[in-house]
């Protein structure tokens, strides 16, 4: 009885409520709170790192869940490292580079083709043809190198990644590294023969190497080498793409190139770790093309930046570069709702939330139960102080009685105070005091009547006895 007075006392009523008020507000800011993911961009001299910083400025200006944390590397192998590691929940990889095991595509951020021109007079169209020629590149990255050096190999040529000296030997193919600006000047004095780059067709870069060829072609025509079956090579290679670059990719009069080329590319893609929740996924890659329009008046990047190619949901799953479900459930329209994200939270909630309702509210009627108990436990006794108040003639035992009384009374108004309790209870309770308290009294008073009675009988007689004598 004193532990269930003491939980019911109001403070700790309140105390209980405000403990579960807070617990409440905790869960709901753990589910409201945004998810912070790391994400690993390379290389730094590429344009990845100034679209993936511009995301997630958007991201946070919009306060939206998800943000990120830009983790800026060297090189591809480093990102894709990251991923593979565990730094990183996403990664700018490149898979012709290295593929991490536990990788899936969320987004292709840039396509990149491999691009080999020269002047129409050279008569460069075939990769059998670049046999112990030069070849310019402008940007030195071993990415670019390694898939310039598969593809000159795949067609049993050696590549050398220095200028010789002398004649380049047979069976060979030289790299000439030099700037933008001296392409021009490098054809002018046949020090080189075609220029390669590992490019966005696109891109303002490719434009104006492109546009450098046309200007010392005295045709004012530019000759591109066309891969041909390139789709054994990418049998050969499955982590490259091939890649078609319409007529007039780069202008319209003349049409350069005049027809389609056929070539072999690589692409940087934004990759997700495999253990990232689908909903996860599926905001980054909604809010990546949501706001790729806003991002693209912060950096040209966000243009090229496309969703990956697949023909049904078990081939975007199965690919040899696989996309993550929740990029998928975001392109098929079929991302999870609120309700269908936290279904089990809300069951389990609801579940123990039922249980806990259930157990407070049979612990109310138990607290209750024995309130009432104690009450009619207090109105017994008190109808049988009456009965032996009837029986008994005892003063010092009716006194007792009396004190017992009181006591029984401010119990009962006691428990009446600290909690509501039924009417009826009150009522017999009140009857029983009054009825216990009003037969004390009658037989104290008739007993202290009979003893004087007595007294005065026996002086009487005294008196009687004496006027006799």
């Amino acid at each position: 009885m004193k532990l269930a007075r003491i939980l019911l006392r109001p403070e700790l009523v309140f105390l209980l409520l405000t403990v579960f008020l807070g617990l409440a507000a905790g869960a709901a800011y753990w589910v409201s709170r945004a998810t912070v993911l790391t994400v690993a961009v390379a290389p730094r001299d590429g344009t990845e790192p100034a679209l993936i910083q511009a995301y997630a400025d958007a991201l946070a200006k919009r306060h939206k869940e998800i943000r990120l944390k830009v983790l800026a590397l060297d090189d591809v192998r480093d990102s894709a490292a990251a991923l593979q590691e565990g730094r990183a929940d996403l990664a700018v990889v490149r898979p012709d580079v290295d593929l991490p095991d536990n990788g899936l595509t969320l987004a292709i951020l840039r396509d990149q083709a491999m691009i080999i021109a020269s002047p129409e007079g050279s008569g460069l169209t075939r990769f059998p043809q670049l046999d112990r020629k030069r070849l310019a590149i402008l940007a030195h990255r071993d990415a670019d190198q390694a898939l310039i050096k598969a593809m000159v190999e795949h067609y049993g040529l050696t590549l050398l990644d220095k200028e010789p000296e002398g004649p380049v030997p047979p069976r060979h193919v030289a790299l000439v590294e030099m700037t933008e600006a001296e392409l021009a000047g490098a054809f002018t004095r046949k020090r080189i023969d075609a220029v390669v780059s590992v490019i966005a067709p696109t891109s303002p870069t490719a434009q104006r190497i492109v546009g450098i060829v046309q200007g010392v072609s005295r045709s004012g025509k530019v000759a591109f080498v066309d891969v041909e079956n390139a789709d054994a090579i990418i049998a050969r290679l499955p982590r490259l793409q091939a890649v078609t670059m319409p007529a007039e990719t780069f202008g319209g009069n003349p049409k350069v190139p005049a027809e389609d080329v056929h070539t072999v590319g690589a692409s940087y893609r934004l990759m997700a770790r495999t253990s990232l929740s689908r909903p996860v996924a599926a905001d980054v890659t909604q809010h990546l093309f949501e706001m790729r329009s806003g991002m693209a008046n912060v950096t040209p990047a966000a243009d090229y930046v496309q969703a990956p190619s697949y023909d049904s949901t078990a081939g975007a799953t199965s690919a040899r570069l696989p996309i993550h479900p929740g990029a998928v459930d975001f392109f098929e329209r079929e991302q999870q709702g609120f309700v269908e994200r936290y279904e089990t939270w809300i069951y389990l909630v609801a579940f123990l939330g039922g249980g806990i309702g259930s157990a407070l509210a049979w612990v109310g009627q138990r607290l209750s139960r024995l309130r009432r108990e104690r009450i009619e436990e207090a109105t017994d006794r008190l109808l049988e102080i009456r009965q032996e108040a009837q029986d008994s003639a005892d003063a010092p035992r009716l006194e007792q009685l009396a004190r017992e009384i009181d006591d029984l009374a401010g119990d009962i108004a006691k428990h009446a105070l600290e909690r509501p309790t039924e009417a009826r209870t009150m009522s017999a309770a009140a009857i029983a005091i009054d009825a216990a308290r009003s037969t004390v009294k009658r037989t104290i008073a008739a007993s202290q009547y009979a003893a004087e009675s007595s007294d005065l009988a026996g002086r009487t007689t005294s008196t009687e006895a004496a006027a006799a004598g």
